[in-house]
């Protein structure tokens, strides 16, 4: 299983809001794009997703753009996938035949999505923000 770009895309612009949380102010998506590398149509697609979804929240005008709706330990990663990704499971079960082996495989499967939404939901923005500041600190470390 792999995180698709469009989450990922999804998790780092809200990453960066989160970056930007405690200042209160909103960032552009010109800004969000450049600081994470991400097309700004794209971006500006999925902030609208995340909007109508209510992780984010746009204010308008000449200072305006988007802010994270909630704090950011409030907000699971969960949430964010399954706003992009649309989690649907009676898709998975009309595609398996109805043997054994596919009944077998539909389980296993299930169980391994299972897990994954378990872990996602362990996880917040804020968990993601205190990663990335440990990395930071490692990263700046050096040796004599």
């Amino acid at each position: 299983m792999e995180l698709s770009c469009k989450s990922e895309y999804a998790l780092l612009a809200l990453l960066e809001l989160s970056i930007h949380y405690s200042a209160g102010e909103p960032m552009q998506i010109r800004q969000i794009a450049a600081k994470q590398n991400i097309p700004d149509r794209y971006l500006e697609q999925l902030l609208a997703t995340l909007r109508r979804a209510g992780l984010v929240r746009s204010q308008r005008g000449a200072r305006g753009g988007y802010l994270l709706a909630r704090e950011p330990w409030q907000v699971s990663l969960y949430e964010v996938v399954s706003c992009i990704e649309g989690f649907d499971n009676q898709s998975d079960r009309d595609q398996t035949p109805d043997t054994t082996e596919g009944l077998v495989i539909q389980g296993v499967w299930q169980e391994v999505r299972t897990a994954a939404e378990d872990m996602l939901q362990k996880y917040t923005l804020q968990d993601l923000l205190d990663k990335r500041t440990a990395k930071q600190q490692v990263d700046y470390m050096y040796y004599i």
